[in-house]
C-alpha cells in the first residue's frame, strides 16, 4: 500500500471513530477534571470526554492490517504503542470512570512502564534482524555500549514516554507536534532502508490528523494518558529499532523541552523557593505570558519542525 493511501485510510477511520466513540465516553461520563491551579482559561474545559486515545489507536491498528503491513518490526512497535496505551487507559479509567482522581499510583506506573520497555530490549537484543549498535549522530558512526545498553534503553523508553505525556496540556499540542515528529521518523526510516516503519509512521500520522479534527481548539475530546503514553510507546520504539534514540533530544525536542521546563522548574523551586517559569510545563508558562493556546500550538509546532529539520541533517 502506498504512503498516500495509508495516510488518508488513517484519516478516514480516526473521522469515523471520533463519532462513535465520542458519543459513547460521553454516555460514560469520562470527562476530564481540570487542575485549579492550571490556567483559568482551562476550567471551562471540564467535563470535556478523555480517553480519545482509542480513536487514532483503533485507526492505526486498522489501517496497518489492511496495509498487509505484517514485518516483525512493525508488530514489536505496534506492541509498545498498545502496552503503554493501556497502562494510560487504565490510569484513565480510574480517575474518570472510576472517579479515583489518584489513578495508578506513580511507582505502579513506573513499574509498568518498565517492564515494557524490558520487553522491547529483550526483542531488540535477540532479533536476527536488528542489532544493538547505537548510531552517535554527531559521529556518524555506530558503537556499543555494552552492557550500559540496558540501563540506556529503558531511560530512553520511560523518558520519552513520559515526556510526550507532559506536552499533552493543550488542545492538539501532543497530536501536532507527533504529526512533525513521525514524518521525520517516517523519512529517517525510508532512508534507512525499513519501509515497514516508515508505512507505520505515515498510518499514524493519517490517523493522528483524522483525531485532530476533533482535539484542535477547542477539543471535543482529549486524548488522555491513553493516547499519550501510546504515542511516547511509538515513538520510542521506532527510535530505539532504528538505533537511533539519541537523535531524540531533536527530533523530540518538543518534548524534551518541555521535561526539561519541570524539571528546571522543581529544583529551582526545592533549592530556592522561586519558579523559573510562570507555570510548568512550558507551554503552560506562555498561556500565562497571555498567549492563546491556538497561538501556542503553532509556535511550538513550528519550532518542532524545524528541529525535526536539523536532525535529517544530523543524520544524513
Amino acid at each position: 500500500m502506498s504512503y498516500s493511501i495509508s495516510i488518508l485510510m488513517g484519516i478516514i477511520f480516526s473521522a469515523i471513530f471520533g463519532k462513535v466513540y465520542i458519543p459513547l465516553l460521553k454516555r460514560l461520563h469520562a470527562g476530564q477534571s481540570i487542575r485549579e491551579d492550571g490556567p483559568k482559561s482551562h476550567l471551562v474545559k471540564s467535563g470535556t470526554p478523555t480517553i480519545g486515545g482509542v480513536i487514532f489507536l483503533t485507526s492505526v491498528i486498522l489501517t496497518t492490517l489492511l496495509a498487509g503491513n505484517f514485518k516483525l518490526s512493525v508488530a514489536m512497535i505496534i506492541f509498545s504503542t498498545l502496552a503503554f496505551g493501556i497502562v494510560g487507559f487504565i490510569d484513565d479509567y480510574i480517575k474518570v470512570v472510576k472517579k479515583r482522581n489518584l489513578g495508578l499510583r506513580a511507582y505502579q506506573k513506573l513499574l509498568l512502564q518498565i517492564i515494557v520497555a524490558v520487553i522491547l530490549l529483550i526483542y531488540q537484543y535477540n532479533s536476527s534482524e536488528f542489532n544493538t549498535d547505537q548510531y552517535i549522530p554527531f559521529l556518524k558512526d555506530y558503537y556499543s555500549f555494552g552492557w550500559l545498553y540496558i540501563p540506556f534503553i529503558i531511560f530512553v523508553v520511560v523518558g520519552t514516554v513520559n515526556s510526550v505525556n507532559l506536552t499533552d496540556g493543550l488542545d492538539g499540542l501532543s497530536s501536532s507536534v507527533t504529526v512533525i515528529t513521525l514524518g521525520f521518523f517516517a523519512v529517517a526510516a525510508n532512508k534507512m532502508n525499513r519501509p515497514e516503519i516508515s508505512l507505520f509512521c505515515v498510518a499514524l500520522m493519517g490517523a493522528l490528523i483524522g483525531f485532530l479534527l476533533y482535539n484542535k481548539y477547542p477539543a471535543k475530546v482529549f486524548m488522555g494518558d491513553t493516547g499519550s503514553l501510546a504515542l511516547g510507546g511509538a515513538i520510542s520504539a521506532i527510535a530505539v529499532l532504528l538505533n537511533i534514540p539519541l537523535i531524540l533530544p531533536f527530533a523530540g525536542g518538543i518534548y524534551f523541552i518541555e521535561t526539561l521546563s519541570v524539571i528546571i522548574q522543581v529544583i529551582s523551586f526545592k533549592t530556592t523557593g522561586r519558579r523559573v517559569f510562570l507555570m510548568s510545563p512550558l507551554h503552560h508558562h506562555f498561556e500565562h505570558k497571555g498567549w492563546h493556546e491556538k497561538k501556542v500550538v503553532f509556535v511550538f509546532c513550528i519550532v518542532q519542525l524545524i528541529l525535526c529539520v536539523i536532525s535529517y541533517f544530523i543524520l544524513f
